[in-house]
Formats: C-alpha cells, sequence, structure tokens
C-alpha cells in the first residue's frame, strides 16, 4: 500500500473520531498489514501536511488525533461562549504537586503547601479526570497514592511528563500555578466534531 493511500485511511480514521487513538488502533485499520514504523511515517507526513491550517494533528500520551490549533481558541470560543472552569489556586497547586512528584499522598500534599488539603480539591481533580489513586503507601492507614492522568497529559497537550517545565532548583516554582492555570486555559483545543 502507497503511503498517499495509508495517509488518507488515517486521516478518515483521526476526523470521524472524539478520542485519540493509539498506534496499535491505527495499525487495526490495516489488518497488521502495514508496518508500525509506515504508520509513523505516515502520520508524521500528515502532520505537515496539515501544518498551515486551523487543525492540527497532535500526538498526545493516549494517541493521535485531530485538535484545533491554540490560536484558533479566540474564534471557536465566539461558537461557545461558555466560560472554562477557573481552578483557584490550591487546586493547582495540589496538581502541580502531583504532577511533579508523584505518586504523593495527601499528607505529602499537606506537607508541601503547609496547610489541610480539602476532600473538594481532590474530588474536583479526579472528577476532572487529571488525578487517580494509583495504590497505597504500606504506611498506618494505607493512605491513596495519587498520580496524573493520561487525560491530564492529553488535556494539556503532552505526550509525557517530560514535557512539563522544568523545576527552578528542583522546587515547585510558586508561581508554576498561575502559568498552569493559564495553560489550562489557553490550551482547550476542541476536537473536530466526528463525521458520522
Amino acid at each position: 500500500m502507497e503511503i498517499s493511500e495509508v495517509k488518507k485511511v488515517l486521516e478518515a480514521a483521526l476526523m470521524c473520531t472524539q478520542e485519540p487513538l493509539a498506534l496499535s488502533e491505527l495499525r487495526r485499520l490495516f489488518d497488521d498489514e502495514v508496518e508500525g514504523g509506515f504508520v509513523r511515517e505516515a502520520l508524521e507526513s500528515l502532520r505537515l501536511d496539515w501544518n498551515d491550517r486551523g487543525l492540527e494533528l497532535a500526538a498526545l500520551a493516549s494517541g493521535w488525533r485531530f485538535q484545533s490549533r491554540p490560536e484558533m481558541q479566540v474564534y471557536l470560543s465566539r461558537l461557545n461562549p461558555e466560560k472554562p472552569p477557573r481552578y483557584s489556586r490550591a487546586v493547582l497547586e495540589t496538581l502541580a504537586i502531583i504532577a511533579y512528584r508523584q505518586p504523593v499522598t495527601r499528607g505529602d500534599i499537606e506537607d508541601i503547601r503547609g496547610v489541610t488539603v480539602s476532600t473538594q480539591i481532590i474530588k474536583s481533580l479526579e472528577d476532572r479526570g487529571w488525578i487517580d489513586v494509583i495504590g497505597h503507601r504500606d504506611a498506618p492507614g494505607r493512605p491513596g497514592l495519587y498520580a496524573t492522568t493520561r487525560d491530564f497529559l492529553d488535556d494539556l497537550g503532552l505526550l509525557s511528563l517530560d514535557q512539563l517545565p522544568p523545576l527552578a532548583d528542583g522546587e515547585i516554582n510558586p508561581d508554576f500555578a498561575a502559568a498552569l492555570e493559564q495553560k489550562v486555559i489557553d490550551f482547550a483545543p476542541t476536537p473536530p466534531t466526528p463525521v458520522a
């Protein structure tokens, strides 16, 4: 199969789905007759084809998807004037601690922040799908260990945690919460509506 045909199939599949598609799922489109490296090459070529358009092909933690470019958000927000959720500084600080120090317990977060972490903060991050309990520490009370999820990476347009901004002197920058809030607001790519 030629690369142009592979690109057409990939483009159609990615435009007709709401969720990112993993490379293994994309290979299934071809009954595994096309090598993973060839599919990856076709995806990169397709990404270049969409370079100067309002949509971009993005590689995320959970797979590939088409999404609007961040600079298009100002225009797209006019179609849906709903304001993005605003998160308190406490929520964003908690998220930053979990992202950089994971896995962490609620007690670890409280030690770093110096204040009690309310149940509502943890619940709002879990409801958003950004954190999850991945286990329990072998300590009295067996506290839950929190870590970020693939949804967190996908929502921020990251492939991995390595793409988070570096820490200053190994410490969480106090301004990071504000920067994270801006990234959450600015980076709200809108997946295109699937074609039925």
